[in-house]
């Protein structure tokens, strides 16, 4: 059994993080009819979209299979910030991009496929389901933004960007700690555990 706990970061304590962070009195719902707190919000979904199109382990899905439909044609999903074909070493047999609304072949001039392939995928999530530490990271950018924008105090704008200094280490801590990467470039599914000194002392 995993202990159960409350998500307590949502998005109206993102909101709130941004309002405590300028001065502002934090409110009790996201009231999209007050101008200051739809800002926010807007800032908060800006932030969250740069910090995802960055591709991070969370967000990111190598050789996602793509489908076409009846008409052999494959719809380009929305929550897609950027999608890559799954090449390999050898030869690249497609240019996939999104074209009216669907997948389009570059190479093949076409959006009609007759079978399916493999892509590398950046997905948007919704702020609720990115890991902590990068939750954390949105607000402070956010915040940022706010300062510059509902504030203008340049004081305030540069304490905070010390405060997305420390918040950009940590995310990326969790990155390499989470994606597993090695000098070898190995391929996807493997992995590389290196030598351990303290197992030279291991008595079987």
């Amino acid at each position: 059994m995993f202990p159960t706990t409350e998500n307590l970061d949502t998005e109206l304590s993102a909101v709130n993080s941004v309002l405590a962070a300028i001065g502002q009195a934090p409110v009790t719902e996201i009231n999209y009819d007050n101008p200051e707190v739809s800002l926010i919000t807007d800032l908060i979904e800006e932030c969250l979209v740069d910090l995802l199109n960055e591709g991070w382990s969370f967000n990111t899905e190598r050789h996602y299979p793509m489908k076409p439909d009846a008409d052999g044609r494959i719809p380009y999903p929305n929550n897609i910030l950027r999608m890559d074909y799954s090449y390999n070493y050898y030869w690249r047999e497609k240019d996939v991009v999104r074209r009216n609304g669907y997948v389009y072949d570059k190479i093949g001039h076409t959006d009609v496929f007759d079978r399916g392939f493999d892509a590398d995928i950046v997905w948007a999530w919704a702020y609720k389901d990115i890991p902590p530490a990068f939750q954390r990271y949105v607000v402070i950018s956010a915040s940022i933004r706010a300062a510059s924008q509902l504030v203008g105090s340049t004081e305030l704008v540069s304490l905070l960007q010390q405060e997305k200094q420390i918040a950009r280490a940590t995310i990326m801590e969790n990155e390499c700690n989470q994606g597993d990467y090695t000098m070898f470039g190995l391929p996807d599914g493997s992995n590389y555990l290196s030598y351990q000194p303290f197992k030279a002392l291991r008595r079987l």
